[in-house]
């Protein structure tokens, strides 16, 4: 058995004071697989959202990197995959891309909030929502704060070139 995908709403939580954060910390500390596209959204929403700096956008999406046990590129087969994940569970295709990369990394968990939790997809990986009672509200007004945490937990960063 692999280490579970990471969705990026969930890696969003490790840069709020949600109170999801410490799920979010609970994943993170036990192992778990992103793809690079999931790295991308994660650094979408931070600046969007959280309005943080490219250098501490930079600096998260390194940590997040360094401690994954495995970083899945996207490739064409991926991309061909999703039409059909997309078109069986009536998901969007950016969901769909994500659940056709953690098949090809033999996933079979997949940590969610954005999909239907409990959701299996080609009757081997699994979709659970890691917080379905908890509120659905980010706080991005305490963003500084929540970085900081970020850094504290997540040890020192590594340089991207």
């Amino acid at each position: 058995m692999t280490a579970p995908f990471l969705d990026s709403n969930v890696l969003v939580y490790t840069i709020s004071k949600d109170s999801r954060a410490e799920r979010a910390y609970d994943l993170l500390r036990n192992g778990y697989v992103l793809g690079v596209q999931t790295l991308n959204e994660f650094a979408n929403v931070a600046r969007r959202k959280f309005e943080l700096t490219w250098p501490e956008v930079s600096e998260a999406s390194a940590r997040l990197a360094v401690h994954a046990s495995s970083i899945m590129p996207t490739e064409i087969e991926d991309h061909r995959r999703s039409f059909q994940i997309a078109e069986r569970h009536r998901l969007s295709i950016y969901d769909s891309l994500m659940l056709a990369i953690a098949l090809r990394a033999d996933c079979t968990t997949f940590y969610s909030e954005d999909l239907h939790h409990g959701l299996v997809v080609e009757d081997r990986l699994t979709v659970l929502n890691p917080s379905a009672e908890l509120s659905p509200y980010f706080n991005s007004h305490s963003c500084s704060a929540a970085l900081w945490n970020f850094h504290v937990r997540c040890g020192p960063a590594i340089t991207l070139r």
